[in-house]
Formats: structure tokens, C-alpha cells, sequence
């Protein structure tokens, strides 16, 4: 594997990434991964590693480098599972990402993937927990570059806001596969209903799974709600998704 941690140019600064591919076979189709509100930290590289050696260009991008970087944020990344002082700082510096922020770093992020030699412009997007919203937001954004995209547990993708992603759904032209937890009050019954009738129909290629047994955060090994099963169905669903909607390199379909 081929990895590499560098800085991309935005509107707004210099953001940290990190990236990885196969050694041979490419070029390979892209997969931009949208990072959790915990952040950037080694267990969403080792999962960029996973998704990587099936034969894709995975970019990790920091979301939050506007604030800071990993070990550096404003919130302390080792102590919010147990402190509510930290896991509130770290839900505002979720709540100041707005869905334009992103859209604006993605389309730095694919002007460099565009010239990149070891990725293809087919490409999908990937979010769990707050990058839901953005999954929703760039496929919209951006419909004739985003061929497919996925997004596990994520949150706000319904508001009663003016950006509110599901507002764009229909610019969407790519699929997209919205898996939930079966306990989750980040996403409610009343608002996992609402995207069913939103995301999915006899007009719309989409899909919205329900997880039997799972909580919020359920594919994330190193979370006392890991659930092996489920997390394992979760590769098995992207992969699936990704193979169906991306043009695979030769030798890796």
C-alpha cells in the first residue's frame, strides 16, 4: 500500500489529508472519506487502509482544520467518551462545519484528486455519524462527479434548516445507501421515517437500511457499541455499492 499525509490548499487554508492505494494496478476509482465528529485519529486511517486494498484511492481529509488538527483540536480527543465538558466543545465545533464549508473543501479535494495519477475520476463519497449530512450535501453538490455514495449513522441529513440536505435530494444522480443504528437518538423514529419517504420510492435508485440490535457508532471496533456483525455487513453493503456504481481498475472488479 501507498500512503501519504500532505497538505491541500482551500479557500480557507491549508488542510491535512491523508491518503492510500494499492501499489499496482491503478489508476484507481476515488472514495472521499468524510470523517466522524470524533476526528481524524488512527483508526479511521487503519479503516482507509481496509477500503483502500480492495482497489481504491481513498482521501482522508481533516474537516476540522480550520481549529485544529489531530491531538490539537479544541476539544480533547482522548477524554470525550468520558467527559461531557469535552464531548460538548467537540458537538460545537461539529455544529460550526456548515455543509457550505465542506462543499467549498471538496472541491478543492477533487481538483487534486483530477490530478492525481493514481486515481480515476470515478469517484464516491463515504460519512459516518456528522458526515452524513455531507455525503447528502456533495452528491447533491456535485451529481455528475459523485457516481455513488455512502453514509452509516449519520445525522442531520433533516432539518428544520435552510441547508438542510434533504432539501437537494433530487439534484442527487449518483446512488446512495443511508445505513442507521436500531438505537440511535441522534436519528429518531419520526426522522428515520421522514427519509424513507424522502431517499427512497419507485422515482429514487436509493436505499435506507435499518441495522437490527445496533447503536449509534456500531462500526467502529475501538466503541464499547462495536457490533462485529453488523460492522462486518457495513464492508460487505460499501463494497457491494462502490463495485455496482464505480469504474473498477482491470484485475480488481
Amino acid at each position: 500500500m501507498i500512503e501519504r499525509r500532505f497538505y491541500l490548499e482551500t479557500q480557507d487554508g491549508s488542510m491535512d489529508c491523508f491518503s492510500v492505494h494499492p501499489e499496482e494496478g491503478g489508476p484507481f476509482p476515488t472514495v472521499l472519506f468524510y470523517m466522524d465528529a470524533p476526528a481524524i485519529r488512527e483508526e479511521l486511517r487503519d479503516m482507509a487502509r481496509r477500503l483502500a486494498s480492495a482497489g481504491y484511492f481513498v482521501l482522508l481529509p481533516n474537516l476540522f482544520y480550520r481549529v485544529g488538527t489531530e491531538r490539537n483540536y479544541p476539544f480533547d480527543q482522548a477524554a470525550i467518551r468520558n467527559d461531557p465538558k469535552q464531548r460538548q466543545i467537540m458537538a460545537e465545533t461539529m455544529a460550526d462545519l456548515t455543509n457550505a464549508k465542506v462543499i467549498s473543501d471538496t472541491e478543492s479535494m477533487l481538483a487534486y484528486v483530477a490530478r492525481e495519477d493514481a486515481a480515476t475520476r470515478s469517484t464516491a463519497a463515504l460519512g459516518y455519524c456528522m458526515s452524513g449530512q455531507y455525503v447528502v450535501s456533495v452528491m447533491a453538490a456535485f451529481p455528475e462527479t459523485f457516481s455513488c455514495g455512502a453514509s452509516y449513522y449519520g445525522v442531520r441529513i433533516v432539518t428544520d434548516e435552510s441547508d438542510s440536505p434533504h432539501l437537494v435530494v433530487d439534484q442527487i444522480q449518483g446512488k446512495l445507501y443511508l445505513a442507521f443504528a436500531e438505537r440511535d437518538h441522534w436519528v429518531p423514529d419520526e426522522t428515520l421515517e421522514q427519509i424513507r419517504g424522502l431517499f427512497t420510492g419507485e422515482d429514487k435508485p436509493h436505499r435506507v437500511e435499518l441495522y437490527p440490535g445496533t447503536e449509534h457508532g456500531f462500526a467502529f471496533w475501538k466503541r464499547p457499541v462495536y457490533h462485529k456483525d453488523a460492522a462486518e455487513r457495513h464492508w460487505e453493503r460499501m463494497h457491494q455499492l462502490f463495485r455496482q456504481n464505480l469504474a473498477m481498475a482491470p484485475g480488481w472488479s
